[in-house]
């Protein structure tokens, strides 16, 4: 995802979560979800009850483990980063 807007010749995004897995027991709530922004955009993440959105933003932030996928913010990997370190970042 990141390499396609380095590609079209945009900055790479600040924030990047890739193939982002969570299950709970044997129910997977969020399989592979990709998501890039960059610093000052507004990001919308849509879907029915149940879908992963609010399970997906928590990954993102620190608040819930991913089971699989990575988090970076400006190219550094904070996917096991606690939320205090992420605040420290930006």
């Amino acid at each position: 995802m990141a390499a396609e807007k380095l590609a079209a010749g945009k900055k790479a995004p600040d924030l990047v979560a890739e193939k982002l897995v969570k299950a709970y027991g044997d129910r997977t709530v969020v399989n592979g979800m990709d998501v890039a922004c960059s610093c000052g955009e507004i990001v919308g993440l849509l879907g029915p009850n149940g879908a992963g959105k609010t399970t997906t933003f928590y990954m993102v932030v620190g608040l819930v483990k991913p089971d699989g996928g990575r988090v970076t913010f400006r190219g550094e990997d904070i996917t096991r980063d606690p939320v205090y370190v992420r605040a420290r970042k930006g």
